[in-house]
């Protein structure tokens, strides 16, 4: 075997820079499906500094994220596919974030204004309670 053929495996370093720039252009691409603004994008992130965000946002593979960060972004990916699931049209499982919704978790809120409190543990609410509509979590 030509030992210039193997592939080496990655280390931590490299393993975490690329969940940041996969991460980080499946958020932008969620948030622009939501019609979120830049404020709102900043809040769902954890409120990196604006250069940081600026940045990645110009340029995705610029990214290093924090724990928090691809924590916060593990979850808006999650709710989003759990939307795709229970609602097969695209533009409804976009637009429902921003609708006014009735159960007690949302008191009558669109679920995004829970998840623009900033705090994680809102938007692992929102996941939980889509997973839960889904009949489990995954």
């Amino acid at each position: 075997m030509d030992c210039s053929m193997k592939k080496l495996p990655l280390n931590d370093q490299q393993k975490s820079k690329q969940l940041s720039v996969a991460g980080i252009k499946a958020f932008f691409n969620i948030a622009a499906a939501w019609k979120l603004n830049n404020a709102e994008e900043m809040i769902l992130l954890g409120w990196p500094g604006r250069t940081n965000f600026y940045n990645w946002k110009k340029d995705p593979t610029s990214a290093r994220l924090s724990r928090d960060t691809l924590e916060r972004i593990s979850y808006i990916l999650g709710i989003y596919k759990a939307l795709q699931i229970l609602l097969p049209d695209a533009t409804a499982a976009d637009a429902w974030v921003s609708q006014p919704n009735e159960e007690v978790i949302f008191g009558g809120r669109p679920a995004i204004a829970r998840m623009l409190s900033g705090n994680v543990a809102d938007l692992y609410v929102v996941r939980q309670y889509l997973d839960a509509m889904r009949g489990g979590w995954s």
